[in-house]
């Protein structure tokens, strides 16, 4: 079963940094018609606890809630199992396993084990990541991080959305690899890619969005003015 039953949808961001601004959040957009999921991270689960934070969003919807450890799969192997016990109230994890083919096999696994959904990532959205552009990842890493995923199972991605052309890259690889992948898409809006640009180029397509959403003045209209954009 898929994750989110949608073929497309917007994921809200949860970058907030309070239990309060994320139910006004969760409350103004699980209504709308084409929210997928939540996203949620660090900034709410580190003060708030895992546990107040996925309950704090049961209270509007029963739409499923993914946890970016920002980043996970970072660690040894032997964290995993650890990783993924932790997260057992979230209903997938979002790894980029860039410390290497070892940590990534047994962080899947554990995901496996568990019964976890992992959503496997390779491509992060800012300047200066990979080592063409000054950054420390070599330009060929993301692929063998989506390959080792795809030889695993993993059928859902995390693609730069605003890196378009790359993306379809990174899609066209996998698509040799697996059968109905799923990608989801951050770095849009107020990083530069349009959504517009996956869009209309992929079937099973999730925009991540934040801060064009939460600081909107009118979320729910926000959200919806999105969801046209699928």
């Amino acid at each position: 079963m898929p994750l989110i039953k949608l073929k497309k949808s917007i994921i809200p961001s949860c970058d907030v940094d309070s239990l309060k601004k994320l139910s006004k959040l969760v409350k103004a957009t699980c209504s709308v018609k084409g929210t997928g999921a939540y996203k949620i991270g660090f900034e709410l689960v580190i003060p708030f606890g895992m546990e107040k934070v996925v309950k704090t969003i049961r209270k509007y919807t029963k739409l499923p809630v993914i946890y970016d450890h920002q980043k996970a799969g970072t660690d040894i192997p032997e964290i995993g199992e650890k990783f993924m016990k932790a997260c057992k109230l979230a209903d997938a994890v979002i790894l980029f396993p860039q410390a290497g083919p070892e940590t990534e096999a047994a962080w899947i696994k554990a995901a496996q084990k568990a019964k976890m959904n992992v959503i496997v990532g390779g491509e992060m959205t800012h300047p200066a990541y990979l080592s063409e552009e000054g950054g420390f990842i070599y330009d060929n890493a993301p692929k063998r991080m989506y390959e080792i995923a795809a030889s695993m199972g993993v059928a859902d991605f995390v693609i730069p959305g605003n890196k378009p052309e790359k993306a379809m890259e990174y899609v066209n690889l996998i698509k040799r690899k697996i059968k109905n992948p799923v990608f989801y898409s951050p770095g849009l809006i107020t990083q530069g890619g349009r959504i517009s640009d996956l869009a209309k180029r992929l079937d099973s397509w999730h925009a991540i969005v934040g801060r064009a959403i939460y600081e909107a003045k009118d979320m729910k209209k926000s959200a919806g003015e999105l969801v046209k954009e699928l």
